[in-house]
């Protein structure tokens, strides 16, 4: 039998007046038997369902240890170098301030590529339409694809449709995947950070999410927002072409900046210090965040870029990426350190120090 709060008096009808049932918790579950939100959201939900459900099924009764999880796989196939990867977008609303479906389609699969250093080639597509849906839409998503394909240097090669009926989905999802040939020399992933590697950032952050959501809940900030949505892999280039010993890069798209380095801490067996003056975060989404309760470091991006470079090289990377279209406003905003491994830390204005952690859910879901 349960205990009664104290100081509170437990009677027959207090306790019947309890429906547990109808009540709702603003953090998913972590032992939820049934998926939720959260499980999509790049967090530590996310995590757990690659690690304890998908791994155990695709690797079967030798899987030994969790892999050194990365934006796409690395292949070597026929003498080559090949990174893989794939990824499926559900943002709603289909079109937002900035872009829609279509192009956040093509750029997302382009950077995951480019995240290994690696240079696209060739897309998929694949396509979930909700009967209903009108053409005029597809349309534009198609038309979006086909010029974000042309400015990456990519090409869609190959695709699939399929219909549900109404009410079965969302208007459009779109699956895309993509090939691209890693650089002899190049070897990018989480587990190569080390100590003293400095901690850069391609430029503001939280932007791709705020534009999302200021369409979606038709809220007004004072200024227009339009999100970043863009293929970094001709930013990456100009990095690598400095010559530089780039250790770890990796766009933080669900669970923003924050998911991103508490992946590649826990990854690298290393710790983390930010300073959080130096994070660029527009007063446009400090406002919005500022007025829902939300931190920017754990909002979506899908333009943006951090990356891991040892203290030789940071400035000569720093450089190159500021010539860049897309890096004009690329900076440092932390270092890489032997202490607390796994743990991400910001050292705040005033001077003191707080953990930013790995979000369990999302806070902003259907953004990508």
């Amino acid at each position: 039998m349960a205990e009664a709060i104290p100081g509170q008096a437990r009677t027959p009808t207090a306790a019947a007046a309890l429906d547990f049932d109808g009540w709702a918790c603003p953090v998913p579950l972590r032992d939820s038997p049934t998926i939720v939100m959260g499980h999509g959201g790049g967090g530590a939900m996310s995590g757990e369902l690659v690690e304890h459900l998908f791994l155990p099924a695709f690797g079967g009764p030798d899987q030994q240890a969790v892999p050194d999880l990365t934006d796409a796989a690395v292949v070597d196939l026929a003498g080559a170098r090949l990174a893989f990867s794939t990824d499926s977008f559900v943002v709603r609303p289909m079109f937002f301030p900035g872009g829609c479906i279509g192009d956040l389609a093509v750029n997302g699969t382009v950077n995951d590529l480019a995240m290994m250093g690696a240079r696209p080639a060739v897309l998929s597509s694949a396509f979930i339409l909700e009967e209903g849906t009108a053409l005029s839409d597809l349309g534009r998503i198609a038309e979006a694809m086909g010029a974000a394909a042309r400015a990456a240097g990519v090409r869609l090669v190959t695709g699939d449709t399929k219909v549900v009926d109404a009410g079965s989905g969302d208007g459009v999802y779109v699956n895309t995947a993509g090939v691209g040939v890693i650089p002899d020399g190049v070897d990018i992933r989480p587990s190569r950070a080390r100590p003293g590697d400095v901690v850069l950032v391609s430029g503001p952050i939280g932007v791709h999410g705020v534009a999302v959501m200021s369409r979606r809940e038709g809220l007004e900030f004072g200024i227009d927002i339009s999100s970043d949505t863009a293929p970094l892999n001709g930013l990456v280039a100009a990095m690598l072409d400095t010559g530089a010993d780039v250790h770890v890069l990796r766009d933080p798209t669900r669970g923003g900046v924050a998911a991103a380095l508490n992946e590649i801490a826990r990854s690298g067996a290393v710790g983390i210090e930010l300073a959080e003056r130096e994070i660029p975060v527009p007063d446009v989404v400090l406002n919005a965040c500022g007025m829902l309760g939300l931190d920017p470091m754990y909002v979506a991006n899908e333009g943006k870029l951090v990356a891991f470079v040892p203290p030789s090289d940071a400035d000569r990377v720093l450089s190159a990426m500021r010539e860049h279209p897309l890096g004009r406003e690329a900076c440092a905003i932390g270092t890489v350190v032997a202490e607390h491994p796994g743990m991400v830390v910001a050292r705040t204005a005033i001077g003191g120090t707080r953990v930013v952690d790995l979000p369990i859910g999302e806070q902003l879901p259907r953004i990508c």
